[in-house]
């Protein structure tokens, strides 16, 4: 198994974004500050890289990042609604150009019938000349939670890398 810092996502993202001259932001519950880690083991990262957040708890979903209440409370964290508020929250507070979030249940336990282990919801927000764009995907990943974890970032950085605008 590779070491955190030979992530080549990473890598492709870095240089994407400093192409750009664009910064992004994280916003981490069930990675834990995974997808943070990997860019940031990045030397040169504090040119593109603008802050993480890891709000495992609704009250840091909602204090951190103003995921409102009713809708942790409608929804759940592990849900679309709040995953993509999490993305919107982590690009306006942060003020850059594009933010990923992440939610889910990497177990071995916390799963449900409706939200089993592996469910792994991702966004990714993104400043257009319109205003912003919001996308998600929901995820049900096999493995031990090191490996939900593991593609959950992964999937994460393929997703920022094919949200940048062509150069």
């Amino acid at each position: 198994m590779a070491e955190e810092t030979e992530w080549p996502e990473a890598r492709a993202v870095g240089a994407a974004l400093l192409l750009r001259h664009w910064r992004v932001a994280t916003a981490e519950s069930c990675t834990g500050g995974w997808i943070a880690k990997v860019l940031t083991d990045i030397a040169g990262s504090s040119q593109w890289f603008e802050r993480g957040w890891v709000t495992y708890s609704n009250t840091a979903k909602h204090q951190d990042l103003g995921v409102d209440a009713a809708l942790l409370e409608a929804h759940g964290a592990v849900s679309e609604p709040v995953v993509q508020a999490m993305a919107r929250g982590a690009l306006v507070r942060a003020g850059v150009e594009i933010a990923v979030a992440v939610s889910g249940v990497a177990g071995p336990t916390g799963g449900s019938p409706q939200k089993p282990v592996g469910t792994v919801w991702i966004a990714w927000a993104r400043q257009t000349p319109g205003g912003v764009a919001c996308e998600s995907h929901h995820h049900l990943l096999p493995g031990d939670r090191a490996g939900i974890r593991r593609r959950t970032v992964l999937l994460a950085l393929d997703g920022l890398l094919s949200r940048l605008p062509p150069e």
